[in-house]
């Protein structure tokens, strides 16, 4: 394995070009699936190391469970300074087990708690609470729900300052979420970046992207797309700024002003994939080339590892 076991621990560096570069120049539908790809990938990868880092390096610690073979000076030697990466390792693995563990447990007391909530409250797929706090946010369905499209929550209060054709672009802005499952990509990209925290990046940058998918689609179902610009603003200013303790609250709406100036802007090209002649399609190509780099450093490290683990184990 040699140093190669440490590249996916670093490699997420490469994806931070991709990562602006993808928010303004890539179609926000594109930049999400690439960026949630990206960091999912390279968190897998990365806590794959610190696992391998963990075997390699504590084999020999007095009273593991562990076989004898595996501290052969053979095995150690896979590893460079393997007493030193091996019990650094431990704590790492400890926190990223602990930090993705608070997230899933985070967002599904928050989710039953939402959903608890609306017990009784009327209307299939919107429902409109009598609050004098302005906030609107889509609740997704669960397994065995019997919604399990999701609903739609606003209140009265930030309807009452929405004009009718706003009040439209912000349903339809909701229904965008939807129907796109972007809890998905943001509940992904959340979980990476405790893996690694050099995904923070990405894991930002798939927040405005969700967020600016959700403007394009409303923009499409309501027709113009300063109208939406409008609903964005005025929610923005009529909302509280701590947000509401929501499947919403686990991330941010993204930068509010770039949001609408990108609405006020003509609508961007729907590309799968960009040109590797421009910036941004180097920037994505070499997004993916670092995911795909680290996936391989990966399976390579595990694949040796086993190996010679396998030979140094006793029948």
């Amino acid at each position: 394995m040699g140093v190669f076991v440490f590249l996916p621990l670093v490699l997420p560096l490469s994806a931070w070009p991709v990562a602006r570069l993808a928010e303004t120049r890539l179609h926000p539908r594109t930049a999400t699936r690439l960026l949630t790809a990206v960091a999912v990938v390279m968190a897998g990868c990365s806590t794959l190391c610190l696992a391998l880092l963990m075997v390699v390096g504590t084999a020999q610690l007095p009273g593991n469970p562990l076989p004898d073979g595996w501290s052969d000076p053979e095995v150690r030697a896979a590893v460079p300074h393997d007493e030193v990466a091996g019990r650094a390792a431990i704590p790492a693995l400890a926190v990223v087990a602990a930090a993705c563990a608070r997230t899933l447990w985070r967002h599904r007391r928050v989710t039953r708690r939402a959903r608890r909530a609306l017990t009784g409250v009327p209307g299939a797929t919107v429902a409109v609470l009598p609050d004098g706090t302005p906030y609107a946010y889509a609740l997704p369905g669960g397994r065995g729900h019997s919604r399990s499209r999701g609903r739609i929550v606003v209140s009265t209060a930030l309807l009452a300052g929405l004009a009718p054709a706003e009040r439209r672009a912000l349903f339809a802005h909701e229904r965008a979420h939807l129907s796109a499952r972007h809890h998905r990509h943001l509940l992904a990209a959340h979980l990476a970046a405790r893996a690694n925290p050099f995904l923070r990046p990405l894991r930002t940058a798939v927040v405005y992207t969700a967020e600016r998918w959700a403007d394009e689609e409303a923009a499409r179902a309501v027709g113009d797309r300063r109208t939406v610009a409008r609903a964005i603003g005025k929610a923005a200013l009529l909302s509280p700024r701590t947000p509401v303790p929501t499947v919403a609250a686990l991330a941010a709406t993204g930068p509010v002003p770039r949001r609408v100036a990108a609405l006020l802007a003509p609508a961007p090209t729907a590309r799968t994939w960009p040109s590797a002649f421009t910036s941004v399609g180097l920037a994505a190509w070499g997004a993916a080339a670092g995911a795909l780099v680290s996936a391989m450093s990966s399976a390579n490290s595990a694949v040796t590892l086993f190996l010679i683990l396998h030979a140094a184990t006793p029948l």
